[in-house]
């Protein structure tokens, strides 16, 4: 059976890597067209902030919630950003349910780096008495459908929900925090969204399938804000990128990344 297997995954491969080596894709695709997006915000009640992306067949949840809490000990004076993900059976054969596995973790962290490294939020106005309560922002990502691209459908999925968040008021006296039954817009400092290419022999291609992924030798991410400041660079798979890929990596990244922006 794993002979069998081991056979398929390689016809797979070179199949894939012909085709990409001809400047197409499986889909139809040229090498840097992502597939169609779109964006659902507003999509769950009892949060403070939805958003629900589909990038292709690949579909992601957003929900953002506004809490109070204690702040680190580092940070005494600001509030606290954490960002989980969970991958749900029903997205794919291969999900299982259970404790988050290493890629729920890494595309957690990776989202996450993308919004703290870009200082999405102004985390000292967060904090309400200092050392004692500040805000805590959860951004959850929930994936539903898996078809490749996780980590750029996530961040498009996690920024238009913050974008549209109301956070709740609290008034604070002699130290004691009260919630009110005000909210308010989040001020959104910066808007990072992140770019995911892979390398499939010699070729570079932006917004992987499923199949693509499987077959990489690599990927690396590069988050970006608004301005076109590269906020982070995540690499992954046992293949190099030489220094002129890297070059046309970021070159690629920030052409792609303002179409992306044009749907949040």
């Amino acid at each position: 059976m794993s002979r069998n297997v081991g056979i398929a995954s390689r016809l797979k491969r070179n199949k894939i890597t012909e085709v990409v080596a001809s400047g197409k894709r499986m889909d139809g695709r040229d090498l840097l067209d992502y597939r169609e997006i779109q964006i659902k915000t507003g999509v769950l009640e009892k949060v403070e902030g939805s958003a629900e992306a589909y990038l292709g067949k690949t579909r992601v949840l957003v929900g953002v919630k506004f809490g109070k809490g204690y702040p680190f000990d580092d940070t005494p004076d600001k509030g606290v950003l954490m960002t989980n993900a969970e991958f749900t059976p029903i997205a794919h054969p291969t999900f299982e349910p259970g404790p988050p596995d290493e890629r729920s973790i890494e595309l957690a962290r990776v989202v996450d780096r993308g919004l703290r490294s870009a200082e999405i939020l102004d985390m000292k106005k967060l904090c309400l008495v200092p050392g004692k309560s500040v805000y805590m922002v959860h951004v959850d990502i929930y994936v539903l459908s898996y078809d490749g691209n996780l980590i750029d459908c996530s961040a498009l999925a996690a920024i238009a929900a913050l974008k549209t968040a109301k956070m709740p008021v609290y008034t604070v006296k002699d130290e004691n925090v009260k919630l009110t039954k005000k909210t308010k817009a989040v001020k959104i400092l910066r808007e990072p969204l992140a770019v995911s290419i892979v390398k499939i022999g010699d070729s570079l291609l932006v917004d992987p399938s499923a199949d693509e992924e499987e077959v990489m030798d690599a990927r690396i991410t590069i988050t970006l804000d608004e301005k076109g400041n590269v906020c982070t660079i995540q690499k992954v798979g046992s293949v190099g990128f030489t220094r002129d890929e890297l070059k046309t990596a970021v070159q690629i990244a920030a052409e792609k990344v303002e179409e992306l922006r044009k749907n949040v």
